[in-house]
């Protein structure tokens, strides 16, 4: 049995190469995000180690949330004089640095990379955990010298004597390069400026008596836990935060976690649509080789060969199949981290492929992924195996599957379909978030699975729809190519489901995203009230100097700051919510329309007050007049008095959770040093808006990364932002179109090898090359709009549910983008013509009479 084994897995190693492709795709995707995401955490892993301080003591601040304030929070710098004196402190360090710096050359170009990765300005404070070291040039000396990383000089073709501005919060000031550092670690892909320490403090901070933070070094044979109780004792706790070197490290990779979570999930997301579509891919290609084995099968039967054998044999054929297919695609994820990495080098991080980390868990979940999926998709048609009769090698046995009734599909497919439409109905009536999400994933897999199950009940009536005209446009061939079609539902059902995984993902996703446009939309038309907003593309705080700025150019009428910060608040039903609060000045009604379902504006914005979104109040006992505790960055803690309820539609309002809104006057008082995030500005009276946009784009000439934004310009904004996303859907689309077109060639390969008597005798009675070519290009083309018209509808269903949750968060307009929809069954068309090619040829140069011979 193992020798008849492996030479039927020789035998079949054209057709299985094609099933072994989506097997080598899956375990790419897993393999190649496993190792990148063990590199990249590795790399950082040692720079923080390595760059960590003994101990560092920063200013306290409980909230978890990265959202600038634009303000930079200081400890006193003679807190170092008092570390100084502590115990086992070998020496302390002063530092300064500030991201919410942005700096431009001479030509008003930033500095800074275009990858959202930040640019720093540090103080120049070399020791044997620095990052950089000098490389050309002198140490900065002084006001107006500076030194910049040498990957940023080199990227934005700058050197020593160029100059810079620095738009620090203080204001700006100009700087000469007199001096290049390089890293000796890996540059995480920021930009780097260093200025001498007091310039830093002054002009950066406002003053030589703060700092940033302060860095400890310990005596040799202090541990940085003895240490750390030691300095904490001598400062306390109310007022700094003291950390090890280990604790700033996971604090540093706990930030960078968040960037890779991203890439690792996407890279996974690909590696889940080619195990889905894959499955389909194998169970269909080990259905047909078993159906065209029937006699073979059947006469190993007749020998003596039991039905555990036969299944053991069908089973070991997918195990040889999951492990080539595991082997290579191990090799392909390394080549696609290989890829990935250089990939990270062109946009700034600077990872080494020889520093790749491949640990034990990468080759044991490719394994397991490319052995196990083949296995588990070979087990029905491997049982189907064992059912073959000794009698079958007798004579010629029917396609086992074809005749067999499909009344155990209905039922199934019947109680799993309702079972998720109920789920997605009541994720439509549901009126809270959490709720209407869970049902709608629940939704989600139990009516894919109830397709999959159904879907060749659906073969019949839909085709016969589909390829109706065929007859009548193409005359017999057209005939045939239809019935070829329905001669087998179950095989049909199998080769569309890859197909319809794929649209009904890009179907769901594409109305999901025109309803979010279309809703920001009516939104932005309804509250968006300024001829012009003005803030930076990545939403970072810019100095008050352009705001200053903008207020003197001629023609523009009233400006409205809008600023951010992080907060706590702690609600009346006992629960503690971080969240961030947006501040406006006192003449927001002037720009934006805000709908109240109590109080109004100047209740909202006046000092000590502050504002919510209705919904979220009632979930958590807040009224009108109710006093909330709330606390702000560096330990700040106040208590504020609910002056108004929103009620805008948009779930959240203008904040994060719960729509938080309060005044500058507040913002001003717990959060000084801030820096506005955007201005709304209205053209003064005789103005018109259009003459006033050149006048404030010449404004910010020396601000690059500050834009200028009329409503159109702010719907392209949240178009392109929410188009990112539609874009990753895609990519999903294609690699599932890649794998289903394998599965529509390995389908047509197979089905023509097993009519390939038939074939011969209708190239006897006088069925021509073409014609065959194109009967064969016609049954793969019904088959692929099929597999699009199942995904679609149920594409579109999703969508729709996706929109019910989306209007719980205010988003309440609903969109059919009905163009994509059309392109993509048009698309799908042409995918089961180019599908078809290669079947087709094969078929048409077969030799007639060793066609009506075969057996």
């Amino acid at each position: 049995m193992l020798k008849a084994t492996l030479r039927s897995f020789l035998a079949h190693k054209g057709r299985l190469l094609l099933s072994a492709l989506a097997i080598v795709l899956s375990v790419a995707f897993v393999a190649g995000s496993l190792i990148f995401s063990d590199t990249v955490t590795r790399t950082f892993d040692r720079l923080f180690a390595s760059t960590s301080a003994d101990l560092t003591v920063e200013p306290k601040n409980d909230l978890n949330s990265q959202l600038p304030t634009g303000a930079t929070e200081t400890v006193p710098a003679s807190v170092a004089g008092r570390i100084a004196a502590v115990d086992g402190v070998a020496a302390t360090h002063v530092d300064v640095s500030v991201e919410n710096a942005p700096v431009v050359d001479s030509e008003n170009e930033s500095v800074g990379p275009t990858t959202g990765a930040p640019t720093i300005v540090n103080n120049w404070e070399i020791t044997e955990r620095s990052p950089v070291k000098l490389t050309s040039g002198h140490e900065p000396r002084g006001d107006g010298e500076a030194l910049l990383d040498a990957d940023t000089a080199d990227k934005k073709h700058l050197g020593i004597g160029d100059t810079l501005t620095v738009q620090a919060q203080p204001g700006s000031f100009q700087v000469r390069i007199v001096g290049i550092a390089t890293f000796t670690t890996t540059n995480p892909g920021a930009a780097l400026v260093f200025l001498d320490t007091p310039t830093a403090q002054k002009k950066l901070l406002g003053g030589t008596d703060v700092a940033t933070s302060i860095s400890v070094d310990a005596a040799p044979g202090v541990g940085d836990d003895q240490l750390k109780k030691r300095v904490s004792a001598e400062l306390g706790t109310r007022s700094y935060d003291v950390k090890t070197a280990e604790e700033q490290a996971e604090s540093a990779a706990a930030q960078l976690g968040g960037f890779l979570d991203v890439i690792k999930y996407v890279m996974l997301g690909f590696a889940g649509i080619a195990v889905l579509v894959g499955i389909f891919l194998i169970v269909n290609t080990f259905s047909m080789l078993i159906a065209q084995r029937t006699r073979e099968l059947g006469l190993l039967r007749a020998l003596g060969a039991d039905r555990r054998q036969v299944r053991r044999s069908v089973l070991t054929e997918a195990l040889l199949l999951g492990l080539v297919g595991s082997t290579l695609g191990l090799a392909a994820g390394i080549g696609l981290a290989i890829g990935l990495i250089k990939l990270m080098s062109a946009f700034g991080m600077n990872l080494k492929s020889t520093e790749m980390a491949i640990g034990w868990a990468t080759p044991v979940a490719a394994y397991v992924v490319g052995v196990g999926v083949t296995y588990v998709a070979a087990y029905l048609p491997a049982r189907r195996a064992a059912g073959v009769s000794p009698m079958a090698a007798l004579a010629d046995a029917e396609v086992a599957g074809v005749g067999r009734p499909l009344r155990v599909r209905a039922v199934v497919g019947g109680v799993v379909g309702a079972a998720g439409a109920a789920a997605l109905a009541g994720c439509a009536a549901s009126s809270k978030t959490s709720t209407s999400a869970s049902l709608l994933g629940l939704g989600v897999v139990l009516t894919l699975i109830a397709t999959v199950i159904a879907g060749p009940l659906l073969v019949r009536p839909v085709i016969q729809v589909l390829g109706g005209a065929f007859p009548a446009l193409f005359g017999p061939v057209g005939r045939m190519s239809q019935r070829n079609a329905l001669r087998n539902p179950r095989r049909t059902g199998a080769t569309a489901a890859a197909l319809m995984v794929g649209l009904a993902l890009v179907g769901g996703m594409s109305v999901a995203s025109a309803s979010m446009s279309k809703s920001f939309d009516e939104q932005i038309d309804k509250t968006l009230g300024a001829d012009f907003v003005l803030q930076n593309d990545n939403f970072v705080p810019f100095s008050k100097e352009l705001t200053d700025g903008v207020r003197s150019t001629e023609g523009v009428g009233l400006v409205v700051r809008q600023r951010f910060t992080p907060v706590a608040v702690r609600l009346p039903d006992g629960k503690r919510i971080e969240s961030a609060a947006s501040a406006y000045d006192a003449r927001l009604d002037d720009v934006a329309h805000i709908t109240y379902a109590r109080g109004d504006t100047a209740a909202a914005l006046a000092d000590g007050h502050i504002a919510m979104d209705a919904k979220f109040a009632e979930d958590h006992d807040v009224r009108i007049g109710s006093t909330i505790p709330v606390e702000f960055p560096a330990g700040r803690r106040t208590e504020l008095t609910v002056g108004a309820l929103t009620d805008q539609d948009g779930g959240d309002g203008f904040g994060m959770q719960g729509g938080l809104v309060i005044g500058f006057g507040t913002i001003e008082k717990f959060v000084p040093g801030g820096q506005d995030t955007a201005l709304y500005v209205n053209a003064a009276p005789g103005t018109a808006p259009d003459r006033l946009r050149p006048r404030l784009e010449k404004t910010l000439e020396p601000f690059p990364q500050v834009k200028v934004r009329d409503q159109a310009d702010y719907k392209k904004l949240v178009h392109d932002q929410i188009a990112v996303l539609l874009y990753l859907v895609y990519a999903l689309l294609g690699l599932a179109i890649v794998i289903a077109v394998l599965g529509v060639v390995n389908t047509l390969a197979l089905s023509v090898v097993e009519r390939t008597r038939e074939i011969g005798l209708l190239r006897a009675i006088g069925l021509g090359r073409r014609q065959l070519r194109r009967m064969i290009r016609l049954e793969s083309v019904v088959i692929a709009v099929f597999g699009a018209v199942l995904g679609l509808a149920l594409g579109l269903v999703w969508g729709v549910c996706v929109q019910q949750v989306l209007a719980l968060q205010g988003m309440k307009a609903l969109a059919i983008p009905w163009t994509t929809i059309v392109a993509v069954v048009i698309g799908s068309a042409v995918v089961g013509i180019v599908a078809a090619l290669l079947p087709a040829l094969r078929a048409s140069r077969m030799n007639v009479l060793a066609a009506i011979a075969h057996e």
